[in-house]
């Protein structure tokens, strides 16, 4: 087994969860700074209109991320045990399945674009005016499918056997092309909003070679043997067991975005729903470095929870816990104080900056609490615990922000979609507590926690 793995169970917590986490912080913000700029470059390049039309079409884009995720966290997650309980056949039979698993669903994808696309958009609210606008950034997003996936699933991968220095590298080197492709798509080739997802598919198929040269150089925990590359029930069912907390989040984050459109369309207009492109890739940007923490505590907690090393998880866990809130208040600070700084960045239009101002300071008045969301549902998903981890995956966005999106508006217009955020992130910090609190062994005697959920420990 590689020194890289091997040190998830030796390296003391601080230096370790430092390691793992500044690259993967690194990582999520360079990849959420493309994402801004790519927003910016619509907007200043092509209009609101073409804002919109990405917003329409980013929730298909999420819904295969989401596919991704699934598989890759699960995997992840499965293959970090693996290597924990000194199982490394195992884990390359893992590894195996997932890669099959990639390019068996990323064929839908492609299948898609040529098939359901235009259909797809009117369900997730296109209109008229929008539709030409997310057919162009959408098409080209589809027919790379294959490469979001590998790129997004395979990232989890390399993260799950302590490689974070190589994880942050394989998302910097999309999100660097990216920016340098856009400009050249969207003002120097004049393809406006369609340049955008060709440079980003473009960069996606590069990352994709890199990592696939990463697996098959040697330079992996992991082997890619022929006779690993066959899908077993068994595997399979354990990777989906792990993963759907993580895609039912990605596509509640689908469904939450298609609920806001329609909402935002229903009471204002396309506007609106430009207004909402912006703010979301904001929000987007300021959740990147809590997740990125998380992804430093996963495979040191599913490592050390494999090997039965009770102390390091339980430190982790308290470690994790404590920057992730700091962070969640610097954010809070940032977005109360400079949302028009934030707004102008993107457009010099003063009502687009003033209702984008209006609607940040409600959208982020919890933003303090969202930290311990995000780590209290990674825990469980990192443990191999897919009850907890489903429930608390789904709690923000599925029991609480949908249904909120979609009746507060009835009573304060186009407001009520800003104020189902806050609300949401108030209820989803309570039920998380709720969780913590039951499973407080965790934090003393974490070998007492498995007998109160189903797990798949190795």
């Amino acid at each position: 087994m590689k020194e890289q793995s091997q040190r998830l169970g030796t390296q003391p917590i601080p230096k370790l969860l430092a390691n793992l986490s500044i690259p993967a912080m690194i990582g999520m913000f360079v990849m959420a700074l493309y994402n801004v700029i790519d927003t910016l470059f619509i907007a200043r390049g092509v209009g609101i209109l073409g804002v919109s039309g990405v917003s329409i079409g980013f929730p298909v884009m999420m819904v295969i991320m989401a596919i991704a995720a699934a598989v890759g966290i699960g995997g992840a997650s499965v293959i970090s045990r693996r290597l924990g309980a000194d199982k490394k056949d195992e884990a390359d039979l893992v590894f195996g399945n997932v890669l099959i698993m990639i390019i068996l669903i990323s064929s839908v994808g492609f299948i898609g674009a040529f098939t359901f696309l235009e259909p797809l958009l009117k369900i997730f609210g296109a209109t008229e005016n929008i539709m030409p606008y997310a057919k162009d950034y959408l098409f080209p997003i589809m027919v790379g499918s294959l490469f979001f996936s590998f790129a997004f699933a395979t990232n989890n991968i390399i993260r799950s056997e302590g490689n974070s220095r190589f994880a942050m590298i394989t998302m910097i080197i999309p999100a660097v092309l990216n920016i340098i492709l856009d400009p050249i798509f969207i003002f120097g080739l004049d393809m406006g909003v369609q340049g955008a997802s060709v440079a980003t598919v473009i960069s996606q198929a590069t990352v994709s070679i890199v990592v696939l040269n990463y697996f098959l150089k040697g330079k992996s925990s992991l082997t890619v043997r022929r006779a690993a590359l066959k899908l077993q029930t068994k595997i399979i069912r354990e990777i989906i067991t792990i993963g759907m907390p993580a895609f039912i989040r990605q596509v509640a984050g689908s469904a939450m975005m298609i609920a806001i459109n329609l909402m935002l369309i229903k009471f204002g207009g396309e506007f609106e729903v430009g207004v909402f492109g912006i703010v979301q890739k904001l929000a987007m940007f300021t959740i990147m470095p809590m997740i990125g923490v998380l992804q430093g505590m996963q495979p040191i907690i599913g490592y050390n929870y494999g090997a039965q090393n009770y102390e390091r998880l339980k430190e982790t866990v308290k470690l994790g816990m404590k920057v992730v809130t700091i962070i969640s208040a610097g954010i809070f600070v940032v977005m109360m104080a400079f949302p028009n700084v934030l707004m102008m960045i993107f457009t010099g239009d003063q009502a687009t900056i003033d209702t984008g101002v209006h609607a940040i300071r409600i959208m982020f008045a919890f933003a303090v609490l969202i930290g311990a969301q995000v780590v209290s549902g990674g825990l469980y998903q990192a443990l191999g615990m897919a009850k907890p981890a489903m429930i608390l995956s789904m709690a923000r966005q599925v029991l609480f922000l949908i249904p909120l999106v979609l009746i507060l508006p009835n009573f304060f217009g186009v407001t009520g979609v800003w104020l189902a955020f806050p609300a949401a992130d108030l209820l989803a910090f309570i039920l998380s507590m709720v969780f913590l609190y039951k499973d407080r062994t965790l934090f003393f005697k974490p070998k007492h926690l498995a007998s109160n959920y189903e797990t798949a420990p190795s």
